[in-house]
């Protein structure tokens, strides 16, 4: 939990929007990717070699000097050493697709909040064309922004896939149904890590077509097979002694999750597992912060009931599906993801 304490830790808050934009420029400009390879610059230096005027230059590097994502010193600016580290071991394009993803998909529905708070609904989602009430039916209407949703999707699952992969016990099962699997990220990272395990990932027919390709290129077309079904009036399909939800149940309403509970506890058979993986949050209700803040795009946007759930909703919500020995898994990074799990026929 964050206190406030006097009017200096108001700052943040009140220009929250200003820092998010000062990051996102240092990305699309190439200020920190010019000085991981550089190593540090001059102001001039910078400014040339990003091609922008002298007063450009000096708001971006005061912003994000200020802000601690780069240092400066003798009038020669480096990156923070945690951005250093993202290029050293590769996560610099994971985390720079996350933020293309807000700046392109999430800004401007998140001004939308006020009006989503008071409706209950999320009006964010009429600055997407096409038909649907939520984000993911709208999408095939703008071939682009849907190229980079499924590609930034794909790098939030790759940020929290060690959580996922440390924490869903797949001890004894054979086979497991990914349940809005999107591209297969989930499944891919389950897999390996699993060789005696078969998956098969449930989603929409455009996301499916991007996983087989995913699939295919990972060399796992052998042991992960897709299949397009409505997740809420379809059948789930028998042989499958695991159900995982990964990054689903955010989507959608408590009895909408219940139900999706209730539909794999019929397709499993005695002793089968459900799984749930999620960004969560804190059952006291003060935290933490990432779940606090990413809760206001599922308020504007995702889909009309969709949030960011305690612990202890999904608890009940797998013992409501009769669903018993239920075991909450929390990571241990920096993100607030864990799994909670359930099994049929146990107390």
């Amino acid at each position: 939990m964050t206190k406030i304490s006097s009017m200096n830790d108001l700052v943040g808050p009140l220009f929250g929007a200003a820092a998010f934009q000062m990051l996102h420029a240092g990305v699309e400009l190439g200020l920190f990717p010019l000085l991981s390879e550089k190593g540090e610059l001059g102001d001039e230096e910078i400014g040339a070699a990003l091609e922008l005027s002298d007063r450009s230059t000096r708001i971006l590097l005061l912003g994000v000097t200020s802000l601690g994502l780069t240092e400066v010193s003798d009038g020669r600016y480096r990156n923070a050493d945690l951005l250093n580290g993202m290029f050293a071991d590769g996560s610099w394009e994971i985390f720079a697709d996350i933020v293309e993803f807000e700046a392109r998909l999430v800004y401007l529905p998140l001004s939308d909040l006020v009006e989503s708070l008071r409706t209950n609904s999320n009006t964010g989602l009429a600055r997407f064309p096409g038909p649907g009430d939520d984000l993911y039916h709208r999408l095939p209407a703008s071939p682009e922004l849907e190229a980079l949703f499924y590609r930034c999707m794909r790098s939030w699952s790759r940020l929290s896939n060690p959580v996922l992969v440390a924490k869903a016990d797949l001890t004894g099962l054979h086979s497991v149904l990914d349940i809005g699997g999107g591209d297969g990220v989930n499944a891919i990272a389950l897999a390996r890590e699993n060789p005696g395990v078969q998956f098969t990932v449930v989603d929409l027919p455009g996301a499916l077509e991007i996983a087989r390709g995913k699939v295919e290129e990972a060399g796992l077309s052998d042991r992960i097979d897709t299949l397009a079904l409505d997740i809420f009036n379809d059948l789930y399909p028998s042989g499958h002694d695991g159900v995982l939800f990964a990054n689903q149940l955010v989507i959608w309403s408590g009895e909408d999750n219940v139900h999706l509970l209730r539909r794999a506890y019929d397709a499993l058979p005695e002793g089968g597992r459900a799984m749930v993986f999620n960004v969560m949050s804190d059952d006291a209700g003060d935290g933490p912060l990432y779940s606090a803040l990413d809760n206001a795009y599922f308020a504007t946007l995702t889909a009309p009931r969709s949030r960011i759930y305690p612990w202890s909703s999904y608890e009940e919500w797998l013992r409501e599906a009769g669903f018993g020995a239920v075991h909450r898994a929390p990571g241990d990074t920096w993100t607030p993801h864990g799994v909670i799990s359930g099994v049929k026929g146990a107390d």
